[in-house]
Formats: C-alpha cells, sequence, structure tokens
C-alpha cells in the first residue's frame, strides 16, 4: 500500500508540471467563466434556470472534451516510459509491478478529475454567493456521472497504453477509439441499423455499450425524464431500465467497463517483454 501511495505521489507530481495539465486545467475554468460571462446561470431553458442550467450545459460540453483529453494524457503513461526507458530503472526499485501500475491510475484518476470538479465547485460556490439556489441532487450526480466517465476513459487509456508499443501509436489508436464512440453517439445514427430489420432492442444495446452515450443519455434523463429528445428509443430505455434503473446502470456500468480494461492492461503489462 505504501508502495502505491508513492507511486501515486511521484504520478501526481509529475502531472503538475505537465504543460498538457495546465492546458486541461485552463479549458474546464474557462467553460465556467464563458457559461457566467453568457449567462446561463441566469437563463430560463424548459424550466430548468440558474446553476441548474449552467451545471447541464457544463455536463454535456465535458462529455465532449473530458473522454478525448483524458485518453491522450494517459495512453502515453505506459507507452511512453516504455520508450523512455523508465523500467529498466523501475525494476531495481523494491517496488512490485502491481503498485507501480496501480498506483499510476488512482494519480492520473485524481489529476484528471480534480480540474472538471473543482471547475463545477467554482460555479457552485459563485452561484450561492449570488444568491442563486444549490440543485443539490443534481450537482450530486453530475458529479458522480464525472467521476465514472473519467474512471472509464482512464482505464480505456490504459488498456491501450498497454498494447502500444510506441507513444505515437498509442495516442493514434486513441483518437481512433474516441472518435469510433463519437460517431455512435447519438442513437439516430442507428437508424440505419434498425432500417436493415434489427430489432429496435438490439439497436439500442449496441448503442448503450457506448459509454459517452451512457453519459449524455443519463445527463438529459434528470431535466427529461421521458427522453423525449431520444424519439422512439425512448421507449426501449424505459419499458427496459426504468428512470432509477438506467441512472444506476449509468453510474455502475462505466465503472466495471474502466475496471476490466484496467485490470486487463495490468494482466497484459505483468506478462510482457517490459524493456
Amino acid at each position: 500500500m505504501k508502495n502505491l501511495l508513492l507511486s501515486a505521489q511521484t504520478d501526481i507530481i509529475e502531472s503538475l508540471r505537465a504543460r498538457w495539465f495546465l492546458i486541461y486545467t485552463l479549458v474546464f475554468g474557462g467553460l465556467v467563466v464563458l457559461l457566467f460571462a453568457y449567462g446561463l446561470a441566469e437563463s430560463r431553458i424548459m424550466g430548468f434556470t440558474g446553476l441548474s442550467r449552467l451545471l447541464l450545459t457544463y455536463i454535456q460540453l465535458t462529455m465532449a472534451i473530458l473522454p478525448v483529453f483524458v485518453l491522450i494524457t494517459t495512453v502515453r503513461s505506459v507507452a511512453g516510459d516504455r520508450e523512455a526507458g523508465v523500467f529498466e530503472y523501475l525494476l531495481s526499485l523494491p517496488i512490485s509491478l502491481g503498485a507501480w501500475f496501480w498506483g499510476k491510475i488512482l494519480g492520473r484518476f485524481t489529476m484528471v478529475f480534480m480540474p472538471v470538479f473543482v471547475a463545477m465547485l467554482g460555479a457552485v460556490a459563485w452561484g450561492l454567493i449570488k444568491g442563486v439556489e444549490l440543485p443539490t441532487t443534481l450537482f450530486i450526480y453530475y458529479t458522480a456521472l464525472l467521476m465514472v466517465l473519467a474512471w472509464c476513459f482512464l482505464g480505456i487509456g490504459m488498456l491501450i497504453s498497454t498494447l502500444a508499443r510506441s507513444s505515437d501509436v498509442a495516442q493514434g489508436a486513441a483518437f481512433v477509439t474516441w472518435l469510433t464512440l463519437l460517431l455512435f453517439l447519438d442513437l439516430i445514427l442507428l437508424g440505419v441499423l434498425i432500417q436493415e430489420h434489427l430489432p429496435a432492442e438490439s439497436a439500442v444495446a449496441i448503442a448503450l455499450a457506448n459509454p459517452m452515450q451512457v453519459f449524455r443519455t443519463a445527463s438529459m434523463m434528470l431535466f427529461d425524464p421521458q427522453l423525449v429528445l431520444l424519439g422512439p428509443s425512448a421507449y426501449v430505455i424505459l419499458d427496459n431500465f426504468g428512470q432509477s434503473g438506467y441512472i444506476a446502470y449509468a453510474l455502475i456500468y462505466p465503472v466495471l467497463l474502466g475496471t476490466a480494461c484496467m485490470t486487463l492492461g495490468y494482466h497484459l503489462f505483468r506478462r510482457s517483454d517490459l524493456p
């Protein structure tokens, strides 16, 4: 446990010194500033006002930005250390591969989640100063969604990083993965599958295997319980899950997917030729 925490601490220190972390922090901090600058905290859309409207817009923007940032920065972890010759030095230290690998995950998760959460927390604090009512349930739920989204794509990134033999290949694979998930983001795009006589349930199941689609649909559900924006696909989701069931699915599935990717990545990493 001590070595795991030391490995996490080392990754946190390295991230604080890295240029990507500065850019990452400025992006999410800038998003909140822009949302306030354009007065979204005072606007009224579909009955949502104040911080509810701001958090809703922030969560939708985060869905597009967070995964690609997490993937691109994470895939260099193992592949970059392999290229830099870190493993030869690592093998000479009294630290297990498991402690190093999982400590790196713990440290990287802290660094990718912290700026997103702090930016949202800053928005809430500013709203409270202005006397805006805090939507406590919405804030807790969106925080949990951001946590599981970051964990899921961190796991996918670590798996890609373990499989790739160079950082360039890892970054290319990460971008292709993000682009593929983005292309299948909307259930409407699966209309072609239904036109080819694929059952609607099967088409929706394929869509809901995409963690980005799960996140997007879950973020909609609190302000649109009937999922009107999804059209007929909403009937399949609500009939099979229900509102509470889908919210639970949206919180559990990404965690399981991310953990499975991390575990597979660790076993491949342990059995691979490290140098």
